[in-house]
């Protein structure tokens, strides 16, 4: 009696015994319970005013949304911000810098200067306001796209004509991608331009995405990102040249109607 009651123990403790490696296996095969998040894509902000806000089109026709649109296309994750607001001065986007910097931007594309320009602003005064506003960027370590821009000729040459170098000296000074002319192909063809004569039109603004691109494309990043340490997507950005040939919505701001 005693070594059927042994038998019997040990039958249990066998049986005990595989489902223990059953449940085991189980167990390592199984995902964790707290999985870590899908990493966010790189964020791209399109930082300026009404130039940037699509002012008169609608909002996907805005360069911004045609961008990111073009980067989709282009097989690449990055997100981009809308964060033009109309009317804004550099001495406005200087006041929104930190809004921006708190989203953590992997690049920003800056356009702002035209308003402070045809309100006849300083151009040293401009130009303090665009050094800090890039300084900043370049100390978060936030790589930079800076869009020129130009003034009609009625405000004389001496003012039009520094107002138009600032934009290369800046680029040069911070050794930052330029788009020489942000209107390039575009300002002088009404056919792309709203009737204001200021602002284009859906089909201007694919003209304006096509030259942002031509900057934009050597900045991102097509290496598989480094096992050790997350990618922000983009090329680290020290020796670029300063002369590059010619949606998400972000602000809640209003302004002036102007550009």
């Amino acid at each position: 009696m005693a070594a059927a009651f042994l038998n019997t123990v040990l039958r249990q403790r066998g049986w005990l015994a595989i489902a223990g490696a059953c449940l085991g296996v189980m167990l390592a095969a199984a995902p964790p319970l707290h999985s870590a998040p899908p990493s966010t894509p790189p964020l791209i902000v399109a930082f300026g005013d009404s130039l940037t806000a699509g002012l008169g089109v609608p909002l996907e026709h805005a360069y911004p949304a045609r961008l990111q649109e073009k980067l989709r296309a282009a097989g690449f994750s990055h997100r981009v911000i809308n964060a033009g607001v109309s009317g804004d001065t550099t001495a406005g986007g200087l006041r929104r810098l930190d809004a921006v910097l708190a989203v953590r931007p992997a690049l920003v594309i800056l356009e702002l200067g035209a308003n402070d320009g045809l309100r006849g602003i300083p151009l040293p005064q401009i130009r303090t306001n665009l050094d800090q506003i890039l300084r900043r960027l370049q100390s978060a370590r936030v790589p930079v796209v800076l869009a020129g821009m130009r003034l009609p000729p009625n405000y004389g040459p001496l003012y039009t004509d520094g107002f138009a170098a600032m934009y290369a000296d800046l680029a040069a000074h911070h050794r930052v991608a330029l788009i020489p002319f942000f209107l390039d192909g575009v300002a002088t063809r009404p056919e792309l331009n709203q009737a204001d004569g200021l602002h284009p039109t859906a089909e201007g603004y694919g003209v304006i995405v096509d030259r942002i691109w031509t900057a934009l494309r050597p900045l991102l990043d097509t290496r598989p990102p480094d096992r050790g340490a997350p990618s922000t997507g983009l090329r680290e950005q020290r020796h670029v040249d300063p002369a590059i040939p010619s949606t998400s919505h972000f602000g809640g701001i209003g302004g002036d109607w102007a550009c």
